[in-house]
């Protein structure tokens, strides 16, 4: 029998910051189910009370320590949340203090800068490639495909949609997705809209029975998800890459976030966070 656990995300702002870190701690543990809740902008007393008594009360419904990461800048509310009968984890308290000791200056305490929209360049760069990337998804257009940073490949439905959207998110990258479909493996060329930018292409696979599980999700018992035909597909699909000599990895056990940060080292892409 797995141990169940209950994660608490508490934040100030979006809880995105304490999402990310938190997850990357939890991998760590295998054999324990996490019950993962966020709860964002606790920006006064009031919300920091009504935080810990919403621990509290799950402590006492489950009969176990909840787990709370935390990135409350501010002290008064950090401590009313610590009151919680919980396994408090900090990271603004953890790090601002060496990183303070450490620069010889104290931090500001502002709220919400982790993911605020300050600068209006970073920001609008960002919408930009999203809006880039939805417009040029799944080869819905071809026209400005020179100005993608990216040009992901693979058959349909092996992660190239959302990689794509979190490129441009994330790291404000232009990335536009183009499938792979039976009739480019029948001409056994690429499609003619992908070779003026071969320097740009990089390819995604996946195990055909993963592909096959997905495909059912959508479009049950067709000859689209059945494991034969996705087969037949992604071995085209990989014949077609080696030959083409198109830099490709497998996505079936790779996290958007592995397959992202991979994309970036193999193009040489500049990783910028915002």
């Amino acid at each position: 029998m797995s141990l169940r656990r209950t994660v608490f995300f508490v934040s100030d702002g979006t809880g995105i910051t304490a999402e990310i870190l938190g997850h990357s701690l939890l991998t760590q543990f295998e054999g324990v189910h996490f019950d993962q809740i966020t709860l964002s902008f606790i920006d006064s007393l009031e919300r920091a009370e009504e935080c810990r008594a919403r621990i509290e009360s799950t402590s006492i419904q489950s009969g176990t320590q909840p787990i709370v990461f935390s990135t409350l800048v501010n002290r008064a509310w950090r401590e009313v949340v610590w009151r919680a009968p919980a396994l408090c984890l900090d990271f603004f308290e953890s790090f601002i203090g060496p990183l303070e000791a450490g620069l010889g200056i104290p931090s500001n305490h502002t709220i919400g800068r982790s993911h605020s929209a300050l600068d209006i360049n970073e920001y609008q760069r960002r919408i930009e490639a999203v809006n880039f990337s939805m417009a040029h998804d799944d080869g819905a257009s071809n026209i400005d495909l020179d100005q993608a940073d990216v040009i992901l490949v693979g058959v349909s439905r092996s992660g190239k949609t959302p990689t794509c959207l979190y490129l441009a998110l994330q790291f404000g990258v232009s990335a536009a997705n183009y499938p792979l479909i039976p009739e480019d493996f029948d001409r056994d060329k690429l499609p003619p809209a992908l070779r003026p930018h071969r320097a740009k292409l990089f390819g995604l696979t996946i195990a055909a029975e993963r592909l096959s599980e997905i495909r059912q999700a959508r479009r049950p018992n067709s000859r689209y998800a059945a494991l034969d035909n996705c087969r037949e597909e992604v071995g085209a699909a990989e014949r077609m890459m080696r030959r083409e000599s198109i830099r490709w990895f497998d996505s079936t056990k790779r996290s958007i976030e592995e397959i992202a940060s991979t994309i970036l080292r193999e193009l040489g892409i500049d990783r910028h966070v915002y």
